[in-house]
Order: structure tokens, then C-alpha cells, then sequence
């Protein structure tokens, strides 16, 4: 299994239950590609070091994750490209 990381960025605006659902949803779409979520980690909202899509603060979020099948990870970012509350994201292994 490789490692890997996922770092995204969510609108500022989403209201706590939207912002929650946003986070449950990125997990079930790795889960649902055959990855192993390990580690999540919510660093909160903090300033952008530039304006992304008319915002300036984002809510970041790190989520550590295993997988075998490298193909899933281009359904998942396929997946994280489309989905609107996501600003920006980046997979990278570890």
C-alpha cells in the first residue's frame, strides 16, 4: 500500500452542518475508491496567501490516506475538481 496526503480548502462560508457534510463526503469518495483513511486532521480557517475563486480565508483540512490503486486517485480528484465548496486541493505521496 502507498501513502498518501490530501490537503483541501473549503469555502469560508459554508454554514457548521454543510461544513461537516463536505467533510464526510470527501472521506466516503476516498472509501468508495479503495482507499484507507488514516489520520484527519482540521486546521481550521485561516488566510489565503492569495485570493482563490474571489475568497481570502479557507477552511484547510489533512486527511492521510493508503491505497493500492493508483487509477482511483485520478476518480477522486476528478471528483474534487467538480465539487464547488472545494477551493483547492493537492494529493501528493508520502
Amino acid at each position: 500500500m502507498k501513502n498518501y496526503e490530501l490537503m483541501y480548502i473549503l469555502k469560508p462560508s459554508l454554514e457548521e452542518g454543510v461544513l461537516k457534510a463536505e467533510k464526510e463526503n470527501v472521506s466516503k469518495l476516498l472509501t468508495t475508491n479503495g482507499c484507507n483513511i488514516g489520520k484527519i486532521e482540521e486546521l481550521g480557517l485561516k488566510d489565503l496567501a492569495y485570493e482563490i475563486k474571489k475568497e481570502r480565508k479557507g477552511y484547510y483540512v489533512v486527511l492521510n490516506f493508503e491505497t493500492e490503486n493508483v487509477k482511483s486517485l485520478d476518480q477522486v480528484k476528478k471528483q474534487l475538481t467538480l465539487n464547488t465548496n472545494v477551493i483547492r486541493f493537492l494529493i501528493i505521496r508520502k
